[in-house]
């Protein structure tokens, strides 16, 4: 019995330890957990009706969350693989009398200070098996540390390339190219900056899902209000005499098909066109934030 309660630990350590796993380093980056969190968040927001102030705040809030998270999986899941061991298992030091300190409580305060790699030492393990998985599981919190700050510094430049995209996007709307420009050579360089940007930003969006969470500052032209312009964009270019023109227009259109491919197979879910699917996503953090 006691080394079933030992292994029902085991498995919410590996289940955390999956879910981190599958969120921050698998090819495909879609944690289960987290990604239920994040969008539970997001959906919840919604229904504030102060959505416009709190809507900065639920990007970085649900990252803390997932975090949050995994930490107290990984601390509760030790703590359940020590509980059934203690306190014949552990050295208590003066003061302490064993068979006060062998709850669960006590079993959580030894994960916790492993975790935090504190070393205390006023309860240690004595067991073989347990003297070596305690250090695993300090280990384990330095590397939810690191993972942490890695995961921090990976999205903010995602969501910079996102936001560069917008604003670009605003500027050219607002300067509205003429005909004559487009169906020229500047216009098909253009053509395919922009493209190259939709690439990347739809990357951005498999790679780090997080990032349709975070809601752009709404002053400065967020790239769901701003997106179909580039679709308005790629039509005037395919509609240009020039073949480098019609080209780089085709290039776009693709660009643009393919995020709209993954906006909705990951977030939108409406199964439409891309301009259906630019529509969702506009009113979902666009026109629902005015």
């Amino acid at each position: 019995m006691e080394w079933l309660v030992s292994l029902t630990g085991a498995g919410l350590v590996m289940a955390a330890l999956r879910d981190l796993f599958h969120t921050l380093w698998h090819p495909t980056r879609r944690g289960g957990l987290s990604r239920l969190i994040m969008s539970g968040l997001w959906r919840a927001s919604q229904r504030v009706p102060a959505r416009k102030r709190v809507a900065g705040l639920v990007g970085p809030l649900a990252m803390v969350t997932v975090v949050v998270m995994w930490a107290c999986t990984i601390i509760l899941g030790w703590a359940i693989i020590y509980w059934p061991h203690m306190p014949e298992a552990f050295s208590f030091g003066s003061g302490l009398k064993p068979a006060q300190h062998a709850d669960l409580l006590d079993a959580l305060y030894v994960s916790l200070v492993t975790i935090a790699t504190l070393g205390l030492g006023d309860i240690v393990p004595t067991e073989d098996w347990l003297r070596i998985v305690a250090p695993l599981e300090a280990l384990l919190g330095f590397a939810l540390l690191t993972a942490t700050v890695t995961w921090v510094l990976e999205i903010y430049p995602a969501l910079a390339r996102r936001r560069v995209l917008a604003i670009r996007l605003a500027l050219l709307r607002r300067a509205d190219p003429s005909a004559h420009q487009m169906d020229g050579p500047l216009g098909a360089s253009l053509l395919e900056s922009v493209a190259t940007e939709v690439v990347r930003v739809r990357v951005d969006f498999t790679q780090y899902a997080e990032a349709y969470y975070f809601h752009d500052d709404q002053n400065h032209a967020p790239l769901a209000s701003s997106v179909g312009y580039a679709a308005e964009l790629a039509q005037r270019g395919q509609a240009a005499a020039r073949p480098d023109v019609r080209l780089a227009a085709t290039i776009l259109a693709g660009a643009l098909e393919a995020l709209a491919t993954v906006l909705d197979e990951q977030f939108l879910h409406t199964g439409g066109t891309p301009v259906e699917v630019f529509a969702a996503y506009e009113a979902d953090h666009g026109r629902s934030l005015s």
